[in-house]
């Protein structure tokens, strides 16, 4: 995807050549005043132009009433005019010369009202007619250091920096307070854009511009919803090849939550396990919470990424020791046994025999002097088993602590010269920095400062998994050629849907036909349409069979007592179609059936989920996890987009409880992973063919068997979405 276009937009937006502030006020207060105050106060060094018809002057400075009256042509346009008249003051700027425009003004459809719509579809016209580069509207403004350009409504103090971190959200207020953050901790953010609705430029496209900044290391986005999942994902490809980090933020992790981001920018918000999957494949690192954001980006912006999940550390005492341990385990990181080559040279330095272990305490002789802590950091800097070393030390909030400023500084010569892995000083707490503790940490550009024990951790795991997640992404192709019965299965799914405006759901056995065609397992199972049949079947299956009503308007056989198990006569089966059948007419079921699915009753060894289901923003993403009871109690379950490998299917079997399940755990047999891992990837081929008309695919549940025994889809859902909409 080219974003040379967009590019250019943004750098009309960011460093215009002049501004001209529409709808000017020095009402106190407005935020009007407060863009023109801001303007002047962080030097702008272009022309500053006022437009207000009602007013002649406004703060001591000339007024003119329409864009001919300016004393040059526009350049930049700030609007602070109520939403209906907007698109023509757009077209009028852009006519007289502006190449961009920041619109404050709300009312453009983010409370979903049919006026507000409307107004968004003239926005996005006029925005489209005129060619200019636009952020918002219901935005809060920008900061663009290297111009000195700043519209941000912010009264409190700010400090215009130039590099290593970019900012851009679709929250204004989420972006004033990580910049403050950035702030406190001594991190210097060079452009803070708030893109607010994005019916011009969106958070893609500045993510593109960033790319194309070389003294930017992270970008830091937050994001409500993503209204052009292609270009987002074709942005942070482009940022991820030029050397840049993303780190988003996310709303979305309740139902609450998205509806919150609905309410704000006015779009559909998708899961944010869905966005963890789409993240997952564009090197892009989620951040829980807007600390973890703060600390990924100390950690990106000064140290970079260690190459694997092995720490060392040195730290100050025991009990900090004990602190590094618990985090590494709650956020599956490791202090591995140092090498022996390492114990010896360690144990040789400090003299205390076999006592010293990863981490090392301080405690034992460590710091009695700085050319003893040195050898230790360059003892753990060689270990081949050590991939990022970490040592506990806080910048000093005022004078007088000789040490702790003479081992920053010299870790910093040693990092900046010498060092091949990362080096990060970790605190035992969070806490507030000063001045004179900034001022320090300006010296040590070569290495991070992360805060409390496993909020750092958390962090450097966050930056590690980015890393595993993008080389599987890198290392997943296509699968093979369809095959005829693949070729057939998929014919008879887009002739179910035909041209239906409405759902469409497959029964069982259309469903489990799609399956079987890639791959899938099932038991055996025949569909009758008789109780004769149905006993003739069960005894050329074997007894015990189990009876489930087929129709496609049966969705949920269980809440209507449309399955029954543990048939082991002919007797059985007879009693089990009349039950059935009972149950349906006191559920009201007056629908003519396609019959009874007639099946091998499998006794499992492990029951999970499997499935495909089509994010509001993402799209299609497979699923994989427990399944039975557990589905619907912890929800254990991993998500990744498509194509799968072998290799990304195993992976998310890992990051759920199923993957040490099938491990075999306390006692209980190791069961067949490479079955399972054969149906994630069908699935994920599953979609590639359909993707276009699959709403979702559901298989609960898929039992495991013994390792070599397979695996078998017991039951299988698949509805189609309407053939009008998109893919």
């Amino acid at each position: 995807m080219d974003f040379t276009a967009t590019q250019k937009k943004v750098e009309a937006l960011t460093a215009p050549r002049n501004v001209v502030i529409v709808g000017a006020s020095d009402r106190p207060g407005s935020w009007a005043a407060r863009v023109h105050r801001n303007l002047r106060r962080y030097h702008f060094p272009g022309r500053l132009m006022l437009i207000n018809p009602g007013r002649q002057e406004v703060a001591g400075e000339p007024c003119y009433p329409d864009f001919k009256s300016l004393p040059e042509p526009p350049d930049h346009m700030v609007i602070m005019v109520p939403a209906p008249s907007v698109p023509a003051l757009l077209r009028e700027g852009a006519a007289a010369g502006a190449r961009s425009a920041t619109v404050f003004s709300s009312g453009f459809g983010e409370a979903f009202d049919e006026e507000g719509s409307r107004l968004g579809s003239e926005l996005r016209a006029a925005i489209a007619e005129t060619g200019i580069g636009v952020s918002g509207p219901n935005c809060m403004g920008n900061i663009c250091s290297k111009a000195s350009f700043v519209t941000l409504t912010e009264d409190r103090p700010l400090k215009l920096n130039q590099g290593p971190v970019a900012l851009v959200g679709q929250s204004g207020g989420v972006m004033i307070f990580i910049n403050s953050a950035l702030e406190e901790r001594g991190i210097r953010a060079e452009y803070l854009i708030t893109s607010g609705n994005e019916a011009g430029l969106s958070v893609a496209d500045y993510i593109a511009f960033f790319a194309t900044q070389p003294e930017l290391k992270v970008i830091i986005t937050y994001v409500e919803a993503l209204k052009d999942v292609e270009r987002f994902k074709a942005a942070c490809r482009f940022a991820r090849d030029a050397g840049k980090y993303v780190v988003a933020i996310k709303l979305g992790q309740s139902e609450a939550g998205r509806s919150a981001a609905m309410a704000h920018t006015g779009s559909l918000a998708g899961s944010f396990e869905a966005f963890d999957a789409l993240t997952g494949e564009l090197g892009v690192i989620r951040a829980e919470t807007l600390d973890d954001a703060i600390e990924v980006t100390e950690l990106l912006a000064h140290t970079g990424a260690p190459k694997g999940p092995r720490l060392g550390a040195i730290t100050l005492s025991g009990a900090y020791r004990g602190l590094l341990l618990d985090a590494a385990e709650r956020n599956g990181l490791v202090f591995p046994k140092l090498a022996d080559t390492t114990l010896e040279r360690l144990n040789k330095l400090l003299g205390v025999g076999s006592l010293v272990s990863n981490p090392i305490d301080g405690g034992f002789g460590v710091l009695q002097s700085a050319e003893t802590y040195l050898a230790c950091i360059e003892a753990m800097q060689d270990d081949p088993n050590v991939d990022m070393v970490l040592l506990q030390e806080a910048l000093p909030r005022e004078p007088g602590s000789a040490r702790g400023e003479k081992y920053i500084r010299m870790v910093e010569d040693f990092v900046r010269t010498k060092a091949r892995k990362p080096i990060s000083f970790v605190t035992l707490t969070s806490h507030s920095q000063t001045d004179f503790s900034r001022a320090l940490r300006d010296e040590a550009e070569h290495v991070s400062f992360l805060q409390e024990a496993n909020k750092a951790l958390r962090a450097i795991k966050a930056v590690h998994r980015r890393s595993e997640l993008e080389h599987l992404s890198r290392n997943t192709n296509q699968t093979g050629q369809q095959t005829s019965a693949q070729a057939q299965a998929c014919a008879m799914v887009r002739a179910a849907l035909g041209q239906s405006k409405e759902p469409v759901a497959l029964n069982e056995a259309r469903s489990k036909e799609l399956l079987r065609a890639y791959g899938i397992q099932m038991p055996q199972e025949q569909l009758v349409t008789s109780p004769e049949a149905a006993v003739k079947a069960s005894e050329a299956i074997g007894y015990p069979v189990v009876m489930k009503v087929v129709a496609d308007h049966i969705l949920h056989k269980s809440d209507i007592g449309g399955g029954i198990l543990n048939l082991n006569s002919a007797e059985s089966v007879r009693a089990a179609w009349q039950q059935i059948t009972t149950n349906l007419a006191l559920h009201g079921v007056s629908k003519p059936i396609d019959g009874m699915l007639i099946a091998q009753q499998v006794k499992s060894n492990l029951e999970l989920v499997l499935g495909l289901n089509r994010d509001p923003e993402v799209g299609l993403v497979v699923m994989a996890g427990l399944g039975g009871v557990w589905l619907e109690l912890i929800k254990d379950v991993a998500f990744a987009m498509t194509p799968v490998s072998a290799q990304k299917a195993a992976d998310m079997l890992a990051q759920t409880h199923a993957g040490r399940l099938l491990q075999g755990y306390r006692g209980s047999p190791v069961l067949d992973l490479e079955a399972v891992v054969d149906a994630i990837k069908a699935l994920g081929r599953i979609a590639q063919d359909l993707g276009d008309v699959l709403q979702s695919v559901d298989v609960n549940p898929f039992v495991v068997m013994p390792q070599g025994k397979g695996a078998l889809a017991l039951d299988g859902l698949v509805v189609l979405m309407p053939s009008k909409a998109e893919s």
